[in-house]
């Protein structure tokens, strides 16, 4: 058990053929490394070091013990940098949670990505709109949309996204083009899991209520009506930036337009942020961010 005591010292002796620059090496004091030769040469039963008050050289006996645990302490140093090397690497298994479309639009291409890079990674990704207990199911990550609640959650901002209004022109051909928040009792809005959409009016933020003939929990059902003509929408840019380029889709009230909402990577503040973690976090910061 007391195999590794002074190997250390001895080696750096031998090396610097001198207790002082041997203790300066290691950041110990003289008499340590001393007392650890010392220690080591009554284990051993032989003399290490011819001592004089000139220098110290290494004795026959020495030589051949340096030889070998010059070999011992090599092979430590490449084990740790092994070691090392295997933690930087993002790999093992990986759980997060991500909502449902932005997800499978957003994060799964990236997620894909990231793991043709780092083959040795393992994930389990749960795509859902419902909130999950991190902690308490295993989770090492979520991806968050909007305003954040508080929690005991690390937050790291990846992006941000903009939400758009906007309807079809077959819609504003039929019914007018709404140039106002208060037009918008006018018109047949189309409503997510909540009854008001946020706008941005005289500089401050408000919750404007809405009502049309469709309330659906899914963008992608809302943005399909809005695209057939039955109503105005509001939803985030990855849902409708594609069809107003395209001209399917006419934004509206864009002197309304809410400011940007962010793109959040959740973690618990307690948990080690191991490298498959961190690295994926910023892989996604940087792929978003820009």
């Amino acid at each position: 058990m007391f195999g590794w005591e002074g190997v250390t010292e001895f080696v750096a002796v031998a090396e610097t053929e001198s207790f002082t620059a041997a203790s300066q090496r290691l950041g110990i004091s003289t008499a340590q490394v001393s007392r650890q030769i010392s220690a080591l040469e009554k284990r051993l039963a032989t003399k290490l070091f011819y001592r004089t008050t000139r220098r110290v050289s290494v004795t026959e006996e020495g030589k051949v013990y340096y030889q070998h645990c010059r070999q011992l302490l090599d092979g430590l140093d490449e084990a740790e940098r092994a070691l090392s090397q295997l933690q930087s690497r993002p790999q093992g298994k990986l759980k997060l949670t991500a909502p449902t479309t932005f997800g499978e639009t957003k994060i799964i291409p990236l997620l894909n990505d990231f793991m043709l890079q780092y083959p040795e990674l393992e994930v389990e990704c749960h795509l859902s709109n419902q909130r999950v207990a991190l902690v308490e199911e295993g989770y090492d990550l979520a991806i968050r949309l909007g305003k954040l609640a508080d929690s005991s959650m690390i937050a790291k901002r990846l992006g941000a996204r903009q939400q758009f209004i906007c309807a079809s022109k077959d819609y504003l051909n039929a019914h007018g083009r709404p140039d106002s928040i208060s037009e918008l009792e006018q018109h047949n809005c189309l409503q997510g899991t909540l009854d008001y959409w946020r706008l941005l009016d005289q500089g401050q933020e408000r919750e404007v209520r809405i009502k049309g003939s469709l309330r659906c929990n899914s963008g992608l059902a809302l943005l399909d009506a809005a695209l057939k003509g039955i109503g105005i929408v509001q939803l985030p840019d990855y849902y409708v930036k594609e069809h107003i380029e395209q001209g399917k889709l006419v934004p509206l009230l864009e002197g309304y337009q809410p400011e940007p909402e962010g793109i959040w990577a959740l973690y618990p503040h307690n948990r080690h942020l191991s490298p498959k973690v961190r690295m994926l976090v910023e892989y996604l910061g940087e792929r978003m961010g820009s």
